[in-house]
């Protein structure tokens, strides 16, 4: 493509011509007025090439500069200074250079863009590209399926061979050519957060090997598609049971599920050559064999942080009512982060019930809470599943409640590490000793001191909410704003209120 563009300081008209020379057809023209005396510095302007593909980093494109060239038509006028006039004009020629190359990549990149975004066979294309191909077979284990193999053994998907359906899309079962019983994860097309998870998954987990972490067999992006094919858990995901199956699990089988869980995230904090943050700990997400083996899987939000790197700025990402406190107000995500939906996931199991129960009284409403209150009037045991008649092991009972509440902490400084909690529940550490009233997250400035207690979090930490509800102050200014998720002048504390 051939770009000229022009700049006349008197009629303050900035245009750009744009052609393409292997079709000459092709032919683009744009033009506007400014000032650029005013708008740019007058000493010294420095000009650039900058290029992006624009959507989304689908496209992977090189964007080459040839040749350039320019020249100015200025004349001097007689009633100026010579050196001050010229340099005022070349410095507007030159700035001009500057704006309208933005010009040109923008126009540039919006017509390439366009002529992609309406080919028919758009999703093909992602399909094949090689840069994911590339990146995935740089993992060990999982290999990369035929979108007709898989199509087959789920007889083209078909709703009697679909196992459940979650937010990006439906798992279905199949038995591959050489006996093995698969779930297969198809990807809800056109979901952008879709792939996101899919590329984080197979990049992520293809890494990983552990006998409490869900084994990924392989992967396809086929014909339009996305795939991912695991290993069949016979009993499905830990909630089902929790919640949807009339028969009450065992006390046994929910601390073997418990200190599975603890097994998976020591291996991805502390195991990996990573710390591996999975940000979305819950029980749907923990799969169970057909021996009851706690299995974590759905690793599409995961993020892998240096472990000389305490933790992350990111968006806040997971399941209301399991994201910890610290990752909803300032983005920051950590190990630590884990740790907090560890803790709750712990008091779900014993407790057999849903971190947040709107139906409930307000005293019950929110489960750490609850089992706060009840761990500060020395009656913890009280919050143990009604329907298991009584019959658990108090000691074991004990430390997993205390140790949910431990790791569920709102001050994310005060929580332990995955090391430390499982060392309690595996009775190689004595139990900790926590305040007898649930603390309440505080926000301080660090400037002016003055703090506010952030009512819709302290007060339900198990329920983290997105959003600041309302504030109560507890300093004699009359006014404070809330921080900003990413503003570092911003410390967190826990008071006793």
């Amino acid at each position: 493509m051939t770009a000229q563009f022009s700049y006349n300081n008197l009629t303050q008209n900035l245009s750009l011509h744009l052609s393409q020379d292997d079709n000459r057809t092709n032919n683009y023209g744009i033009s506007t007025t400014v000032d650029l005396k005013r708008n740019l510095p007058l000493n010294e302007v420095a000009i650039g090439f900058s290029a992006t593909t624009g959507y989304n980093n689908t496209y992977i494109e090189s964007h080459l500069i040839y040749s350039w060239s320019f020249n100015s038509t200025l004349e001097v006028s007689p009633s100026n200074n010579s050196k001050s006039t010229l340099s005022r004009g070349a410095i507007g020629a030159i700035a001009s250079i500057s704006a309208v190359f933005v010009v040109l990549l923008g126009t540039f990149l919006y017509f390439i863009g366009k002529k992609r975004l309406t080919k028919k066979n758009r999703e093909t294309e992602m399909a094949y590209d090689e840069s994911m191909d590339d990146e995935f077979e740089k993992g060990k284990g999982p290999k990369k399926f035929q979108y007709k193999e898989l199509s087959a053994i789920t007889n083209d998907f078909a709703e009697n061979k679909k196992l459940g359906e979650g937010g990006f899309g439906s798992v279905y079962r199949g038995i591959l050519a050489e006996g093995v019983d698969v779930a297969i994860k198809r990807v809800s097309k056109g979901s952008k957060q879709g792939k996101k998870e899919y590329i984080s998954e197979v990049k992520i987990i293809s890494r990983l090997r552990h006998r409490n972490l869900v084994q990924l067999i392989g992967w396809c992006h086929d014909n339009g598609e996305l795939l991912l094919v695991y290993e069949l858990m016979h009993n499905g995901s830990l909630d089902t049971h929790l919640y949807r199956n009339e028969r009450v699990m065992a006390w046994p089988v929910r601390h073997k599920i418990a200190l599975g869980l603890g097994s998976a995230l020591l291996y991805l904090h502390e195991g990996c050559e990573q710390c591996v943050v999975h940000r979305d700990i819950k029980p749907s997400n923990i799969i169970l064999d057909s021996l009851f083996n706690a299995k974590l899987g759905d690793f599409g939000l995961a993020r892998l942080i240096d472990h000389e790197a305490s933790a992350q700025a990111t968006i806040p990402a997971g399941t209301t009512g399991y994201i910890a406190p610290e990752s909803v107000i300032t983005g920051i995500t950590s190990a630590l982060s884990d740790v907090y939906s560890f803790g709750i996931v712990l008091l779900e199991i014993a407790c057999g019930r849903r971190p947040v129960m709107v139906q409930e009284d307000e005293n019950k409403a929110i489960l750490v809470k609850w089992v706060w209150d009840l761990y500060g009037n020395n009656s913890i045991l009280d919050a143990i599943d009604s329907r298991l008649n009584d019959e658990f092991e108090a000691q074991e009972a004990e430390r997993l409640l205390v140790v949910g509440l431990w790791c569920a902490h709102p001050d994310c400084t005060l929580r332990p590490s995955i090391r430390q909690g499982m060392s309690v529940l595996q009775f190689e550490s004595p139990l900790p000793a926590l305040s007898l009233k649930m603390p309440e997250l505080m926000y301080a400035n660090s400037t002016d001191h003055s703090s506010f207690n952030i009512s819709s979090i302290g007060a339900t930490s198990g329920a983290a909410s997105s959003t600041i509800s309302h504030a109560t102050y507890s300093s004699n200014t009359s006014a404070i704003e809330a921080p900003s998720l990413l503003d570092s002048s911003w410390l967190l504390k826990a008071e006793i209120i």
